[in-house]
């Protein structure tokens, strides 16, 4: 990482539901997710991301006593994945996220800078 890029998260929210998606519109829909992630990569950008998964529980409360399974949210509010990217401000960490499939289907990218945690 350049010395002064800054790591940012992607949150990516709602989207397609993509079960409902032919074979056809999951492979076009995952070869453009590949290329923008690839384009991210080459210019050594992205650094780390994965899907998430449907399960899971929030826990809340005195030492997290209260636990919710999920889903979260309704469709357009789930956080359905993330990456780490790296850039030198959030200007650019926001312009490279334009470039993201998930608004083709009607979804959201949310650009948060990451606070490096002093002596972590």
């Amino acid at each position: 990482m350049a010395k002064d890029a800054k790591q940012f998260l992607y949150l990516f929210r709602g989207g397609a539901d993509m079960s409902k998606f032919s074979p056809e519109q999951m492979q076009q829909t995952m070869n453009k997710w590949f290329a923008w992630m690839g384009e991210l990569k080459s210019k050594d950008k992205l650094k780390a991301g994965e899907p998430l998964g449907d399960e899971g529980c929030v826990l809340s409360g005195k030492r997290g006593q209260t636990v919710r399974d999920g889903p979260f949210m309704e469709g357009k509010e789930e956080v359905g994945g993330y990456l780490i990217v790296s850039a030198g401000d959030l200007a650019e960490a926001t312009e490279m996220a334009k470039g993201c499939p998930i608004y083709d289907n009607g979804g959201t990218v949310e650009v948060r800078p990451i606070e490096p945690i002093p002596g972590m």
